[in-house]
Protein backbone atom coordinates (compact mmCIF):
# COMPACT_ATOMS: atom_id res chain seq x y z
CA UNK A 1 0.00 0.00 0.00
CA UNK A 2 1.55 3.18 -1.12
CA UNK A 3 2.02 5.61 1.81
CA UNK A 4 -0.53 8.81 1.74
CA UNK A 5 1.96 10.73 3.67
CA UNK A 6 4.55 11.57 1.35
CA UNK A 7 3.69 14.33 -1.36
CA UNK A 8 2.12 12.80 -4.39
CA UNK A 9 4.20 13.56 -7.35
CA UNK A 10 2.23 14.69 -10.24
CA UNK A 11 3.34 13.90 -13.96
CA UNK A 12 4.22 17.30 -15.67
CA UNK A 13 1.43 18.44 -18.24
CA UNK A 14 1.83 20.17 -21.55
CA UNK A 15 -0.22 22.31 -23.42
CA UNK A 16 0.62 21.18 -27.39
CA UNK A 17 -1.65 23.02 -29.37
CA UNK A 18 -4.92 25.27 -29.39
CA UNK A 19 -7.54 25.75 -32.14
CA UNK A 20 -10.07 28.10 -32.10
CA UNK A 21 -13.78 29.10 -34.37
CA UNK A 22 -16.05 31.86 -34.53
CA UNK A 23 -19.53 32.30 -36.95
CA UNK A 24 -19.28 34.54 -40.22
CA UNK A 25 -21.82 36.43 -39.44
CA UNK A 26 -21.48 39.68 -37.81
CA UNK A 27 -23.62 41.75 -35.72
CA UNK A 28 -22.25 45.16 -35.32
CA UNK A 29 -23.13 48.25 -32.77
CA UNK A 30 -24.98 49.57 -35.80
CA UNK A 31 -26.62 46.62 -36.27
CA UNK A 32 -27.90 46.64 -32.62
CA UNK A 33 -29.05 50.54 -32.87
CA UNK A 34 -31.69 49.20 -35.05
CA UNK A 35 -32.43 46.73 -32.35
CA UNK A 36 -32.85 48.63 -29.47
CA UNK A 37 -31.95 51.94 -27.79
CA UNK A 38 -28.20 52.27 -28.04
CA UNK A 39 -25.46 53.71 -29.82
CA UNK A 40 -22.29 52.41 -31.08
CA UNK A 41 -20.30 55.74 -28.68
CA UNK A 42 -22.37 54.02 -25.52
CA UNK A 43 -21.15 50.13 -26.43
CA UNK A 44 -17.65 51.73 -27.18
CA UNK A 45 -16.98 53.83 -24.30
CA UNK A 46 -18.82 51.61 -21.36
CA UNK A 47 -17.63 48.18 -23.03
CA UNK A 48 -14.72 48.05 -25.90
CA UNK A 49 -17.23 46.10 -28.02
CA UNK A 50 -17.28 46.77 -32.22
CA UNK A 51 -18.86 43.86 -32.90
CA UNK A 52 -20.01 40.51 -32.37
CA UNK A 53 -20.37 37.19 -34.29
CA UNK A 54 -23.36 35.23 -34.48
CA UNK A 55 -23.84 31.62 -34.72
CA UNK A 56 -26.65 30.20 -38.05
CA UNK A 57 -29.72 29.14 -36.59
CA UNK A 58 -28.75 25.37 -37.79
CA UNK A 59 -25.31 25.94 -36.17
CA UNK A 60 -25.19 23.94 -32.66
CA UNK A 61 -22.63 24.72 -29.73
CA UNK A 62 -21.28 21.38 -30.70
CA UNK A 63 -20.90 22.71 -34.22
CA UNK A 64 -18.47 25.28 -33.02
CA UNK A 65 -17.02 22.92 -30.48
CA UNK A 66 -16.13 20.66 -32.81
CA UNK A 67 -14.50 23.11 -35.14
CA UNK A 68 -12.52 24.08 -32.77
CA UNK A 69 -11.30 21.06 -31.67
CA UNK A 70 -10.39 19.69 -34.87
CA UNK A 71 -7.93 22.99 -35.34
CA UNK A 72 -6.62 22.18 -32.14
CA UNK A 73 -5.60 18.47 -33.06
CA UNK A 74 -4.55 19.70 -36.31
CA UNK A 75 -2.14 22.31 -34.29
CA UNK A 76 -1.08 19.61 -31.77
CA UNK A 77 -0.57 16.95 -34.87
CA UNK A 78 -2.47 13.98 -33.18
CA UNK A 79 -5.55 12.26 -34.41
CA UNK A 80 -8.73 12.45 -32.54
CA UNK A 81 -8.27 8.26 -31.44
CA UNK A 82 -5.18 9.64 -29.76
CA UNK A 83 -7.36 11.48 -27.29
CA UNK A 84 -8.51 9.77 -24.17
CA UNK A 85 -10.36 12.38 -22.25
CA UNK A 86 -12.57 15.10 -23.76
CA UNK A 87 -13.69 17.82 -21.68
CA UNK A 88 -16.81 20.69 -23.02
CA UNK A 89 -17.08 23.80 -21.05
CA UNK A 90 -20.36 25.45 -21.63
CA UNK A 91 -23.91 27.02 -20.24
CA UNK A 92 -25.56 26.38 -23.84
CA UNK A 93 -25.58 23.12 -24.16
CA UNK A 94 -26.95 21.28 -27.43
CA UNK A 95 -29.31 19.41 -25.30
CA UNK A 96 -29.39 18.77 -21.65
CA UNK A 97 -28.86 15.27 -22.00
CA UNK A 98 -26.40 14.12 -23.28
CA UNK A 99 -23.77 16.10 -23.28
CA UNK A 100 -22.21 18.63 -25.53
CA UNK A 101 -18.86 16.55 -25.36
CA UNK A 102 -20.37 13.33 -26.38
CA UNK A 103 -21.84 15.49 -29.94
CA UNK A 104 -18.42 16.32 -30.62
CA UNK A 105 -16.87 12.88 -29.73
CA UNK A 106 -18.60 11.57 -32.46
CA UNK A 107 -18.32 13.96 -34.96
CA UNK A 108 -14.41 14.01 -34.59
CA UNK A 109 -14.43 10.25 -34.24
CA UNK A 110 -12.79 10.41 -30.72
CA UNK A 111 -13.42 6.50 -30.05
CA UNK A 112 -11.17 6.25 -27.29
CA UNK A 113 -12.16 9.20 -25.05
CA UNK A 114 -14.45 9.95 -21.75
CA UNK A 115 -16.19 13.01 -22.82
CA UNK A 116 -18.31 15.17 -20.14
CA UNK A 117 -19.69 18.74 -19.62
CA UNK A 118 -18.88 21.31 -16.70
CA UNK A 119 -20.29 24.42 -16.29
CA UNK A 120 -18.46 27.43 -14.69
CA UNK A 121 -19.84 29.76 -17.10
CA UNK A 122 -16.98 32.28 -18.51
CA UNK A 123 -14.38 30.75 -16.07
CA UNK A 124 -15.02 27.21 -17.88
CA UNK A 125 -12.21 26.86 -20.33
CA UNK A 126 -9.66 27.32 -17.12
CA UNK A 127 -11.75 24.80 -14.75
CA UNK A 128 -11.47 22.34 -17.58
CA UNK A 129 -7.75 23.17 -17.99
CA UNK A 130 -7.59 22.52 -13.78
CA UNK A 131 -9.45 19.28 -14.37
CA UNK A 132 -7.75 17.87 -17.24
CA UNK A 133 -4.59 18.59 -15.83
CA UNK A 134 -5.42 16.59 -12.44
CA UNK A 135 -6.51 14.00 -14.61
CA UNK A 136 -3.32 13.52 -16.63
CA UNK A 137 -1.23 14.61 -13.54
CA UNK A 138 -2.01 11.55 -11.52
CA UNK A 139 -1.75 9.21 -14.74
CA UNK A 140 -5.75 8.34 -15.26
CA UNK A 141 -5.48 10.26 -18.79
CA UNK A 142 -2.57 11.06 -21.16
CA UNK A 143 -3.99 13.16 -23.52
CA UNK A 144 -7.31 15.81 -23.14
CA UNK A 145 -8.98 17.77 -25.32
CA UNK A 146 -10.27 20.58 -23.96
CA UNK A 147 -12.90 22.72 -25.56
CA UNK A 148 -15.00 26.20 -24.52
CA UNK A 149 -18.23 26.68 -27.03
CA UNK A 150 -21.20 28.99 -26.23
CA UNK A 151 -24.10 30.06 -28.37
CA UNK A 152 -25.00 32.73 -26.35
CA UNK A 153 -27.39 34.66 -28.86
CA UNK A 154 -29.80 31.63 -27.68
CA UNK A 155 -29.93 32.91 -24.10
CA UNK A 156 -29.51 36.82 -24.82
CA UNK A 157 -32.69 39.37 -24.55
CA UNK A 158 -32.67 41.12 -27.66
CA UNK A 159 -35.16 43.45 -26.32
CA UNK A 160 -32.64 44.38 -23.32
CA UNK A 161 -30.17 46.87 -24.12
CA UNK A 162 -27.79 46.71 -20.86
CA UNK A 163 -27.22 42.86 -22.03
CA UNK A 164 -27.95 41.95 -25.54
CA UNK A 165 -25.16 44.40 -26.26
CA UNK A 166 -22.17 42.07 -24.64
CA UNK A 167 -22.41 38.55 -25.88
CA UNK A 168 -21.79 36.72 -29.14
CA UNK A 169 -20.57 33.21 -30.20
CA UNK A 170 -17.81 30.91 -30.86
CA UNK A 171 -15.37 28.62 -29.54
CA UNK A 172 -12.04 27.47 -28.60
CA UNK A 173 -9.46 24.59 -27.72
CA UNK A 174 -6.49 22.92 -26.31
CA UNK A 175 -4.50 19.36 -26.52
CA UNK A 176 -3.30 18.76 -22.97
CA UNK A 177 -0.94 15.90 -22.80
CA UNK A 178 1.28 14.35 -20.53
CA UNK A 179 4.53 16.19 -20.60
CA UNK A 180 7.85 14.52 -21.89
CA UNK A 181 10.35 16.87 -20.22
CA UNK A 182 9.61 19.90 -18.28
CA UNK A 183 9.17 23.30 -20.33
CA UNK A 184 7.62 23.68 -24.04
CA UNK A 185 3.91 24.34 -23.26
CA UNK A 186 4.27 23.66 -19.53
CA UNK A 187 1.10 24.53 -17.40
CA UNK A 188 3.37 25.93 -13.84
CA UNK A 189 0.42 26.04 -11.99
CA UNK A 190 -3.75 26.51 -12.24
CA UNK A 191 -5.93 27.94 -10.06
CA UNK A 192 -10.23 27.98 -9.79
CA UNK A 193 -12.39 29.42 -7.24
CA UNK A 194 -16.25 29.78 -6.46
CA UNK A 195 -18.20 31.90 -4.31
CA UNK A 196 -21.51 30.58 -4.46
CA UNK A 197 -23.21 33.92 -2.06
CA UNK A 198 -22.88 35.73 -5.57
CA UNK A 199 -24.84 33.42 -7.58
CA UNK A 200 -27.67 36.24 -8.37
CA UNK A 201 -25.20 38.85 -9.89
CA UNK A 202 -25.05 37.08 -13.15
CA UNK A 203 -27.49 34.33 -14.26
CA UNK A 204 -30.19 32.67 -16.02
CA UNK A 205 -33.23 32.65 -14.13
CA UNK A 206 -35.26 30.26 -16.00
CA UNK A 207 -35.19 26.99 -17.87
CA UNK A 208 -33.94 24.70 -15.56
CA UNK A 209 -35.80 22.40 -12.91
CA UNK A 210 -36.32 25.17 -10.56
CA UNK A 211 -38.04 27.54 -13.03
CA UNK A 212 -39.10 25.74 -16.00
CA UNK A 213 -40.45 27.85 -19.64
CA UNK A 214 -44.29 26.86 -19.57
CA UNK A 215 -46.92 28.92 -21.76
CA UNK A 216 -47.83 31.11 -18.69
CA UNK A 217 -44.38 32.25 -18.20
CA UNK A 218 -42.09 32.25 -21.65
CA UNK A 219 -42.91 36.07 -22.08
CA UNK A 220 -41.10 37.21 -19.03
CA UNK A 221 -38.15 35.75 -21.33
CA UNK A 222 -36.77 34.14 -17.90
CA UNK A 223 -34.42 31.75 -19.21
CA UNK A 224 -32.49 34.59 -20.78
CA UNK A 225 -29.02 36.42 -19.13
CA UNK A 226 -29.79 38.42 -16.27
CA UNK A 227 -26.85 40.52 -14.40
CA UNK A 228 -26.49 43.42 -12.34
CA UNK A 229 -23.14 45.01 -13.75
CA UNK A 230 -22.14 47.28 -11.29
CA UNK A 231 -21.41 44.58 -8.67
CA UNK A 232 -20.47 42.05 -11.12
CA UNK A 233 -17.21 45.05 -12.47
CA UNK A 234 -16.38 45.43 -9.10
CA UNK A 235 -16.09 41.41 -7.72
CA UNK A 236 -14.69 40.91 -11.51
CA UNK A 237 -11.90 43.15 -10.76
CA UNK A 238 -11.28 42.04 -7.43
CA UNK A 239 -11.19 38.14 -7.90
CA UNK A 240 -9.08 38.45 -10.74
CA UNK A 241 -6.47 40.20 -9.60
CA UNK A 242 -6.51 37.99 -6.51
CA UNK A 243 -6.13 34.83 -8.64
CA UNK A 244 -3.34 35.69 -10.71
CA UNK A 245 -1.63 37.11 -8.02
CA UNK A 246 -2.22 33.59 -5.62
CA UNK A 247 -1.11 31.91 -8.81
CA UNK A 248 2.01 33.94 -9.79
CA UNK A 249 3.24 33.38 -6.60
CA UNK A 250 2.90 29.08 -6.34
CA UNK A 251 4.00 29.36 -9.99
CA UNK A 252 7.56 31.17 -8.37
CA UNK A 253 7.38 33.59 -10.78
CA UNK A 254 7.82 37.29 -11.12
CA UNK A 255 5.36 39.77 -13.07
CA UNK A 256 7.81 41.02 -14.84
CA UNK A 257 8.57 37.87 -16.41
CA UNK A 258 5.15 37.50 -17.76
CA UNK A 259 5.13 37.85 -21.50
CA UNK A 260 1.58 38.00 -22.10
CA UNK A 261 -1.72 38.02 -20.11
CA UNK A 262 -4.72 36.79 -21.58
CA UNK A 263 -7.91 37.95 -19.52
CA UNK A 264 -11.57 37.27 -19.78
CA UNK A 265 -13.06 39.22 -23.14
CA UNK A 266 -16.07 40.63 -20.82
CA UNK A 267 -15.24 44.38 -20.62
CA UNK A 268 -12.36 46.48 -21.52
CA UNK A 269 -12.50 48.56 -18.18
CA UNK A 270 -12.47 45.33 -16.32
CA UNK A 271 -9.15 44.29 -18.56
CA UNK A 272 -7.61 47.66 -17.67
CA UNK A 273 -8.56 47.56 -14.39
CA UNK A 274 -6.95 43.85 -13.79
CA UNK A 275 -3.84 44.51 -15.32
CA UNK A 276 -3.25 47.94 -13.36
CA UNK A 277 -3.50 46.12 -10.48
CA UNK A 278 -0.89 43.55 -11.52
CA UNK A 279 1.20 46.01 -12.91
CA UNK A 280 1.15 44.49 -16.01
CA UNK A 281 1.88 47.19 -19.33
CA UNK A 282 -0.70 47.21 -21.86
CA UNK A 283 1.16 46.04 -24.75
CA UNK A 284 1.67 43.09 -22.73
CA UNK A 285 -2.20 42.07 -22.29
CA UNK A 286 -4.64 40.85 -25.53
CA UNK A 287 -7.45 41.99 -26.48
CA UNK A 288 -10.01 40.47 -28.92
CA UNK A 289 -12.93 41.69 -27.00
CA UNK A 290 -13.60 44.62 -29.85
CA UNK A 291 -14.40 41.86 -32.70
CA UNK A 292 -16.08 39.19 -30.31
CA UNK A 293 -17.83 40.48 -27.67
CA UNK A 294 -18.46 38.04 -24.61
CA UNK A 295 -17.97 34.69 -25.69
CA UNK A 296 -18.41 33.34 -22.10
CA UNK A 297 -16.22 30.35 -21.68
CA UNK A 298 -14.91 30.57 -24.71
CA UNK A 299 -13.52 34.01 -24.52
CA UNK A 300 -10.39 33.00 -23.18
CA UNK A 301 -9.67 30.25 -25.34
CA UNK A 302 -10.16 31.81 -28.39
CA UNK A 303 -7.93 34.78 -27.63
CA UNK A 304 -5.42 32.41 -26.31
CA UNK A 305 -5.55 30.67 -29.40
CA UNK A 306 -5.86 34.05 -31.74
CA UNK A 307 -2.35 35.29 -29.49
CA UNK A 308 -0.24 31.96 -29.72
CA UNK A 309 -1.00 32.37 -33.87
CA UNK A 310 -0.47 35.77 -34.08
CA UNK A 311 2.89 35.27 -32.53
CA UNK A 312 2.17 37.31 -29.46
CA UNK A 313 4.57 34.63 -27.56
CA UNK A 314 6.94 32.27 -28.08
CA UNK A 315 8.78 29.26 -26.91
CA UNK A 316 9.97 29.75 -23.47
CA UNK A 317 7.71 32.38 -22.96
CA UNK A 318 5.48 32.73 -19.81
CA UNK A 319 1.51 33.40 -20.69
CA UNK A 320 -0.95 34.26 -17.40
CA UNK A 321 -4.64 33.81 -18.00
CA UNK A 322 -7.18 35.28 -16.17
CA UNK A 323 -10.93 34.86 -16.13
CA UNK A 324 -13.86 35.09 -14.07
CA UNK A 325 -17.96 34.32 -14.45
CA UNK A 326 -21.27 33.28 -13.11
CA UNK A 327 -22.05 31.73 -9.70
CA UNK A 328 -19.35 33.79 -8.93
CA UNK A 329 -16.19 31.71 -9.99
CA UNK A 330 -12.81 32.55 -10.83
CA UNK A 331 -9.97 30.80 -12.75
CA UNK A 332 -6.44 31.58 -13.66
CA UNK A 333 -3.36 29.60 -15.49
CA UNK A 334 0.32 30.02 -16.31
CA UNK A 335 1.82 28.55 -18.80
CA UNK A 336 5.75 28.40 -20.04
CA UNK A 337 5.56 27.84 -23.75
Amino acid sequence: MSDLTQPFKRLPVAVIGTGSYVPERRLTNADLEKMVETSNEWIVERTGILERRIAAENEHTSHMATRAAERALESAGISAEEVDLIIVATITPDTFTPSTACYVQNNIGAKNAVAFDISAACSGFLFALKTAVQYIGCGQARTALIIAAEKLSTVVNWEDRSTCVLFGDGSGAAVLRTGDQPGDGAVLASDIGSDGTLHDLLRIPGGGSACPTTTENVHERLATLAMRGNETFRHAVSHMKESATSLIERAGIQPEEIKLVVPHQANLRIINAVAQRLTIPADRVFVNLQKYGNTSAAAVAIAFDEARREGRFGKGDIVLLVAFGAGLTWSSAAIRW
